[in-house]
């Protein structure tokens, strides 16, 4: 561990947008911990990593049990002396209207989406304070930049995030610490089939996914490092970005007109 030079985590590492993390970082020369719940597919996103000359390592950890992050933060610091990056990037998502949600929904999406980027950022952020470097890049999603019907809760989460981490990229200017956050769209990966759909036909759901052109991880993963090295503050692929910010602000009728087909596309999809 001596001649490792810098060290990153990555939250929800073993698959996805995490799993292409972590090959961005290898290409870096980066010492990475892959901390995620599934440890069968942690333990081979490690063989598959060092198959391709990385240096990594697997832990498994659930980002809504508070303690356990700090732990793995803090063991990780412990062992190198530093910290480099720091990816929350684990999520869940979760279908459903907003009238058909449960306390119980609220807070099992709000525990992983929100609580697990809360968790990694009070853990991380004050060693590469002390430090004075480091990099926290929180994976939002497009649904947080806008009305997301249909899935309601999960963009509130991330609404959420896109808030906490704008407001901590100026506050941890000043102790040298880059803070972005990832507003990945339609991106080909296991999430959409985990997710739990409430009081929804899950398959019509999947179908309408499915219907969308979606990136590869590792397309967005490349997207993801640009926007972290040029310290972005929201790093969203841009024609997507432009294009909402367009509809958004100069033609609210239209932005009406898409959100209410939106919501009748997917209550195609609601059960009962």
């Amino acid at each position: 561990m001596d001649q490792i030079q810098r060290v990153g985590i990555v939250t929800g590492g073993a698959s996805g947008i995490g799993k292409a993390l972590c090959k961005e970082l290898l290409k870096r020369r980066v010492y990475i911990v892959i901390a995620d719940l599934n440890a069968e597919e942690g333990v081979k996103t490690v063989a598959e990593l060092e198959g391709l000359g990385g240096a990594c390592r697997y832990v498994q950890v659930d980002v809504a049990d508070g303690p356990a992050v700090e732990e793995l933060v803090k063991g990780v610091y412990r062992d190198f002396g530093r910290l480099d990056y720091m990816f929350n990037n684990a999520g869940i998502a979760m279908y459903g209207e907003i009238g058909d949600m449960t306390l119980q929904n609220w807070q099992k999406i709000l525990d992983v989406n929100l609580w697990g980027v809360i968790h990694g950022v009070q853990a991380a952020y004050p060693l590469m304070k002390k430090q004075g470097f480091g990099c926290i890049a929180n994976t939002a999603s497009a649904a947080g930049l806008g009305p997301a019907p249909g899935s309601g809760a999960y963009s509130a989460a991330k609404h959420a995030v896109v808030g906490l981490t704008a407001s901590l990229h100026y506050e941890a200017e000043a102790y040298g610490v880059k803070v972005s956050c990832l507003c990945p769209a339609f991106v080909d990966t296991p999430i959409f089939d985990s997710g739990e759909a409430v009081h929804m036909d899950k398959k019509k759901v999947l179908a309408q996914v499915k219907k969308q052109k979606l990136m590869t991880p590792e397309h967005f993963a490349g997207i993801a490092f640009k926007g972290i090295e040029r310290n972005e503050a929201l790093v969203n692929p841009m024609p997507l970005r432009r294009t909402m910010d367009v509809v958004f602000t100069l033609f609210p009728s239209l932005h009406r007109k898409v959100m209410r087909l939106v919501c009748r596309t997917t209550r195609e999809a609601r059960l009962g």
